[in-house]
């Protein structure tokens, strides 16, 4: 297995622009960001400096989320949320920029929370829209729009990996888009009650992307009851060769969470 370090949850001892320096230096090649910016369309330097901390690291980046509002306050994404659609939409041109430096080639895009006002039926519709419109963006320089169940916010719809994999279909059915790819969070999968084991069975060659962090606490594999282990042989045993993200918070020092990494191997 490739893991891939999440510098948005690991490394945060460090200034943003130096997490990827430290991932390398930990002996991942990979690395993979939330939204690094505050908005959506962030200044040109902002940006340069981002993608040079990166490329002089000698880092992967691996995946990068597309702007999703304000994770600190709440908002779960744009995709579904009326009215914000020119943010999300602009944070994909800004994204794909990105990605022409980094040879990036996957893109989360959070579906969004209920918003009051609109209708459920409103809502997806327009994510249909939205992310119909990243797929086809993103597209050209062969890149994968990744949709992912989220556990911990009582107004996100996606909540089970059927729910995720109905919105890539209906996508697919609908505006004939078909680089949308599941996401596979082990960690909000099980949190959220699905049986990991069924779905590395059913939807291993449907999964683009894997992260994962223990439950519970989200922390590294081994603080909790997840066999992550085990649902990694067996992904690997139906096929997939992805990248697997570590996206949890460190129950120490970010390097020192990565001894169990070092038992595997």
């Amino acid at each position: 297995m490739r893991y891939a370090v999440n510098c948005s949850m690991l490394f945060t001892e460090f200034p943003l622009l130096e997490r990827a320096a430290a991932a390398t230096s930990a002996g991942f090649d990979g690395v993979e960001f939330w939204w690094p910016f505050a908005v959506a369309v962030p200044p040109d330097d902002e940006v340069d400096a981002f993608v040079t901390s990166i490329a002089d690291a000698g880092a992967h980046l691996v995946g990068l989320n597309f702007f999703a509002g304000d994770m600190g306050g709440g908002d779960r994404g744009l995709v579904s949320w009326p009215g914000r659609d020119s943010e999300f939409l602009d944070s994909v041109d800004v994204a794909i920029g990105i990605a022409a430096h980094l040879d990036c080639r996957a893109f989360n895009a959070l579906y969004g929370n209920r918003v009051d006002g609109f209708s459920a039926q409103q809502q997806d519709e327009l994510a249909i829209e939205n992310l119909s419109a990243a797929g086809t963006a993103v597209a050209a320089a062969g890149g994968t729009v990744l949709i992912e169940s989220v556990s911990g916010a009582p107004r996100y719809p996606l909540l089970t990996a059927a729910d995720a994999l109905g919105t890539i279909d209906r996508v697919a059915d609908r505006t004939g888009v078909r680089n949308l790819g599941f996401l596979a969070d082990l960690y909000h999968l099980a949190v959220n009650g699905d049986d990991l084991d069924t779905i590395v069975h059913n939807d291993a060659q449907r999964i683009a992307h894997v992260q994962i962090a223990d439950s519970p606490g989200r922390h590294e594999p081994g603080t909790g009851l997840l066999p992550l282990q085990r649902h990694l042989d067996a992904l690997e045993a139906g096929g997939y060769r992805g990248w697997v993200g570590l996206e949890y918070t460190p129950t120490t020092d970010s390097m020192s969470s990565f001894d169990w990494v070092r038992q595997h191997r």
